[in-house]
């Protein structure tokens, strides 16, 4: 039996290096435009020019899920030498992504090809914290753990992770219908520096009226999930790469440590929450180092 390998999803957004590195698999999400033009997340490099349309666009453009058979195809030639798999996604509550890997898994299980040899996690995250969560499972692959040890060890760490992130508003969650229990706050407050969570489906935290404030409140919740123990530490961005420097600058003297994961957030989340974002999370590092 084969090393069990780790796949996940693009909106992990885990840095090209660490998934060459933990020799993660990963199956992009869809960027959709003009309601007809879907593209591979991974596809998208030009950050720049998609953040531009994006500002310009009467209609956004929508995401969508990877196929039944881009798991298929994804998962096949890793389970023919007798591999085992575990596979991390983004949150059921956001996105059909786990329930694609699942239905994926058992098509393969019907045609006797080791789809039995395969476990689907949904994350109840997205972005830093699905990250941190792949993160565990490839440590507890490179330490021998089989498909069921580094589930549960998926799931612990799942307990005692917490990220925040802040936007510069609600008006692109609200246009892309993914706006979930912070559909309360729409109406006058589309003006605030909202704060909000990933448990199952984006949920609110607090409102602030400016940037500085989202930011030092960012700075407050890291010191929070150090007090908590939570010694390692993420913060991503979109579209905001001075913002993120200053985060990763001010926290590192929190923490004491470098980050565990620093990157920017790609089209598929940037198209539901716009530029500006501005995220931080940890959990213990007896997870993930």
């Amino acid at each position: 039996m084969g090393r069990v390998t780790v796949v996940t999803d693009s909106t992990s957004y885990l840095p090209p290096e660490m998934i060459e590195r933990h020799g993660i698999r990963v199956v992009p999400l869809y960027v959709v435009f003009d309601g007809d033009r879907p593209v591979p997340e991974l596809e998208i490099t030009d950050y720049d020019a998609f953040f531009e349309e994006l500002r310009a666009a009467d209609k956004l453009p929508t995401t969508s899920q990877p196929s039944v058979g881009d798991f298929t195809a994804a998962f096949e030639p890793l389970l023919a030498d007798g591999g085992e798999l575990v596979s991390i996604h983004i949150s059921a509550g956001l996105s059909g992504t786990a329930e694609a890997a699942r239905q994926a898994k058992q098509a393969l299980e019907r045609d006797g090809k080791g789809g039995e040899r395969i476990e689907v996690v949904d994350s109840r995250t997205a972005a830093g914290g699905l990250g941190m969560m792949v993160l565990a499972a490839a440590k507890a692959a490179a330490e021998g753990a089989g498909r069921h040890e580094i589930v549960d060890r998926v799931l612990e760490a799942r307990k005692e992770l917490k990220i925040w992130f802040a936007i510069d508003t609600l008006e692109f969650l609200r246009r892309g219908g993914r706006i979930g229990a912070a559909s309360a706050w729409i109406g006058s407050t589309l003006k605030v520096k909202p704060i909000l969570t990933v448990e199952n489906e984006m949920t609110p935290v607090e409102r602030v009226r400016t940037s500085s404030r989202a930011f030092e409140r960012m700075v407050d919740y890291a010191r929070q999930r150090r007090d908590s123990g939570a010694d390692a530490w993420s913060v991503q961005h979109i579209a905001a790469p001075e913002q993120c420097a200053r985060l990763v600058e001010r926290c590192t003297e929190i923490f004491g440590c470098p980050p565990t994961l620093v990157s920017e957030l790609g089209p598929v989340l940037a198209a539901h929450t716009g530029p500006g974002l501005l995220g931080v999370g940890g959990l213990p590092s007896r997870f993930v180092t």
